[in-house]
């Protein structure tokens, strides 16, 4: 389903090894990096709508533009995420954003899940979400067709409801320390459902993403480049 039909009923391994270049032994920390900092619990809100991670003051500037029924988003995340984190996020060389891309009302429930709690909690939500998506997806894929309409039809608090229910997000959100009550307050935030469909629009009009997993480094999208392997050597160059 489309955003637009969508919104019509209503409206993002282990440890680096010694030597890899992200995170190569011997480098000095940049002059940006605070002794003692922890880098890796930074998070910071951006104006765009986004969740960063890092130094905000960092020289790279990662941002990822990522849908949760996303196969490829999914594969990035196991992947890479650790790699980025300890070796760009945690010495403070870089930080990392990530922004949705809401595809279809799957990926929107999920996005409104990955921001229930404070700012801090954002980052635990998400990688829950995208490293159990071969779990949860299964449901999905078998979904009735009765279960196919009460996804789309009908007022968007209980269709949410009912997504969440069906895909058992809500034993998915009980792991993270939120009860039922608490993830249905998350599902009835309209106004974040505007605000996360205004971003996805912004994106493909002013960037022109209409695929995920895409990045932007400082402000430039990539193109082409939709996967760790071909995302690393462009982060590497900039971080040498």
């Amino acid at each position: 389903m489309t955003i637009r039909s969508f919104r019509k009923v209503a409206t993002i391994c282990a440890a680096l090894a010694a030597g890899t270049m992200l995170g190569a032994a011997g480098k000095p920390a940049p002059a940006t990096r605070t002794a003692g900092a922890n880098w890796n619990a930074t998070v910071t809100r951006t104006p765009e709508g986004g969740f960063m991670l890092g130094n905000p003051a960092a020289k790279v500037k990662l941002v990822e533009f990522v849908s949760y029924t996303c196969n490829h988003c999914a594969q990035f995340e196991r992947e890479a995420a650790d790699q980025l984190r300890l070796g760009l996020v945690a010495p403070g060389k870089g930080s990392v954003e990530v922004r949705s891309f809401v595809r279809d009302p799957i990926d929107m429930t999920i996005a409104l899940l990955t921001r229930c709690g404070p700012k801090e909690k954002f980052f635990a939500n998400h990688t829950t979400f995208l490293r159990r998506q071969d779990t949860w997806i299964k449901p999905l894929m078998n979904a009735s067709q009765s279960q196919r309409q009460r996804w789309s039809t009908g007022e968007l608090g209980v269709r949410l409801r009912f997504i969440a229910s069906d895909l058992r997000f809500y034993d998915i959100m009980q792991t993270l320390g939120y009860n039922r009550q608490s993830v249905d307050r998350c599902l009835a935030n309209t106004a974040l459902v505007d605000q996360l469909a205004r971003q996805t629009k912004e994106a493909a009009d002013r960037f022109h993403i209409n695929g995920t997993p895409t990045f932007m480094i400082d402000g430039i999208v990539l193109a082409g480049t939709h996967d760790w392997r071909s995302l690393r050597p462009q982060l590497e160059a900039r971080t040498r």
